[in-house]
């Protein structure tokens, strides 16, 4: 071992930190942080009691980096910030940097309900976390069918002179048009509010009292909606309502088989089950079932931006050695108390039995997919004749016309698509409609600075024929690095139908045909598909968004003010394009000098 150990550890301090384990070719392999540095440093270079996955780890240790902390819940958080960044290949990785979706009800006049995911930047009330974008939805649904409080947009409200479907659907009382008084429309959002605040008692006794005096009143109309929605409350009070006293906790689900591992949030809000979401972290070989869930929680529920996810309780299916560190560090980060709890009994037993039963069954259906992978993977091998294949990324052509060419360069590895590699390419100084150009416009903005040798694919499909395949072998002529990538030509039958598909091999003079079933043909069509897929949508938004601009946007000088000005001022963009220069210049803002200018770019345009 190159590296000296004994000198190393006569200088590192007794203090809480995080370490950095670095290889020959100073690429971090390792991030762990300890509560005294010199212990948890010196248990590694021990000559007996090593795991397997220490010992290869320690084997390739060239380097250790040390950074001192305060307290071993800032070394904590300090790690998963670092695990995050390096990824590195020794720690368990969790993929999941999506934040969760809420129902945010706005600071307006008349406020609004919508989903919304991200910085909380709008002014109103957040409710939530869901565990899904699927879970925002239907609850919003719901809400449509309770409540008759507004979900459109704010440019839809305000433009409204006449209620829309919603209004006569009986899913919104229409405040746009004074259907409903701001009183009866600000108890409504008021009900909203006590309902997702998971006080759904109150809004129904505040119904019955209305009821009833509406029927004192002789208003029996108002009365019979009172009724309904009172029912429909019940119901829905029946099937979301649980009995007990846990108002919010997450029951972690944990199943390990096979050299995989599931990980099933069950999320209790308001003593209603709010859902649940499965994840696969991806664990090293030889990890405890201690280190993984210790892994998991931490890079979780204390990632940055996290804190909206973490739950007053979280129920564990079994006792982890670092349980009270992450509960100072969950607690730091809500300001409030958070518990890890081990007990299981009563209501805690049957969310816990039930997130491992979930847990079980996604990691089943996931292993199957995988299976189904690997096995497309050991025939595609077969039939390009490569020992092994890692990564392969696929390159397609979008445009309509030879307008807005895009071009798209998807990723597949062992697990299948890997999407926070997809990327897209604006293409720009080519012929409109040169398909050939554009692709070699694609591979030189993804290849021609690459450094990483590790991102060099084993394959590389190109959606198209001989002309396009070209590029690539032209592009790949005087390739730099060692590793050289397989091209090949993905091109259609005489039909375009899938399964006729021919590969191009060797610049085009090899041809390989696989039968319509077979799964390393069903592997290259999916990921030919999912770029083409990629491309359309990427060449549909540029195309949309041009559409959407407006052509006093091209004109420089001429701001957001400025454009609003001309338009509110001549009456839309008709009125702009139809007006002189002097009618130009008397619009606020405009001089005589922009109106002229104006002028002459809108009728050289034209």
């Amino acid at each position: 071992m190159s590296f000296a150990a004994d000198q190393f550890l006569k200088t590192v301090s007794e203090e809480p930190g995080v370490y950095r384990m670095l290889d020959s070719e100073q690429q971090v392999i390792y991030v762990g942080k300890a509560k005294n540095l010199k212990k948890r440093l010196s248990s590694y270079f021990r000559k007996t009691g090593l795991d397997a996955k220490t010992q290869v780890l320690v084997r390739n240790i060239d380097d250790i980096n040390v950074t001192l902390t305060n307290t071993e819940t800032e070394a904590l958080l300090l790690e998963n910030n670092l695990i995050k960044k390096y990824q590195p290949r020794y720690n368990i990785l969790l993929r999941d940097d999506k934040s969760y979706p809420y129902i945010l009800l706005t600071k307006h006049q008349h406020p609004r309900l919508a989903f919304h995911r991200g910085a909380r930047k709008i002014k109103g009330e957040y409710f939530g976390p869901f565990p899904s974008a699927g879970a925002v939805s239907e609850s919003l649904r719901l809400m449509q069918k309770l409540f008759p409080v507004r979900q459109c947009e704010d440019s839809y409200y305000k433009a409204r002179s006449r209620p829309c479907l919603q209004y006569q659907l009986k899913r919104c009382s229409a405040p746009c048009v004074g259907k409903v008084s701001d009183e009866e429309y600000s108890a409504q959002v008021d009900y909203v509010r006590k309902f997702l605040g998971g006080k759904s008692h109150e809004v129904i006794s505040s119904l019955v009292a209305k009821m009833e005096h509406a029927s004192e009143q002789l208003a029996f109309e108002k009365a019979a909606k009172y009724r309904d929605q009172i029912q429909l409350l019940r119901k829905v009070q029946e099937q979301q309502s649980v009995s007990g006293k846990h108002a919010e906790l997450d029951a972690l689900g944990y199943c390990r088989r096979n050299g995989m591992v599931a990980v099933h949030i069950l999320m209790v809000r308001d003593h209603k089950v709010m859902g649940s979401k499965t994840l696969y972290p991806k664990v090293p070989k030889d990890s405890s079932d201690d280190e993984i869930l210790t892994s998991f929680i931490a890079q979780y529920y204390c990632a940055p931006g996290a804190t909206g996810r973490i739950a007053k309780e979280l129920v564990l299916p079994f006792a982890i050695d670092e349980q009270q560190p992450l509960s100072n560090a969950m607690s730091e980060l809500k300001s409030a108390q958070v518990k890890l709890n081990t007990v299981h009994r009563g209501e805690r037993a049957q969310y816990l039995q039930l997130a491992n039963k979930n847990a079980d069954s996604s990691l089943e259906v996931q292993q199957s997919t995988q299976d189904a992978i690997n096995k497309r993977y050991a025939l595609l091998k077969e039939a390009l004749h490569l020992d092994d294949i890692a990564r392969m990324e696929c390159f397609d052509i979008s445009h309509t016309m030879g307008e807005n060419t895009v071009a798209s360069c998807v990723v597949f590895d062992r697990q299948g698509p890997n999407k926070s590699e997809y990327r897209r390419f604006n293409v720009t100084g080519i012929t409109p409609g040169d398909d050939y150009a554009a692709m070699a416009f694609a591979l030189n903005k993804r290849y021609g600075k690459l450094t990483d040798e590790s991102k060099i694919p084993d394959v590389i499909f190109i959606d198209g024929g001989k002309g396009q395949l070209n590029q690539a072998v032209a592009f790949f002529s005087d390739w730099p690095f060692a590793k050289m990538p397989l091209l090949v030509g993905v091109a259609k039958g005489t039909s375009r139908k899938p399964g006729l598909e021919t590969l191009l091999i060797d610049a085009g003079r090899k041809t390989v045909s696989l039968g319509s079933d077979s799964p390393a043909l069903h592997l290259i069509q999916h990921i030919r598909d999912e770029s083409h897929r990629f491309a359309i949508a990427g060449h549909r938004n540029k195309r949309q968004k041009q559409r959407n601009q407006s052509v006093l946007e091209e004109i420089g000088g001429v701001g957001q003010k400025r454009r609003q000005a001309l338009l509110k001022y001549l009456g839309g963009m008709q009125g702009v394009k139809s007006a002189t220069i002097e009618q130009l210049s008397q619009a606020p803002g405009i001089s005589p000098a922009m109106a002229e200018k104006i002028f002459n770019h809108l009728h050289d345009k034209a």
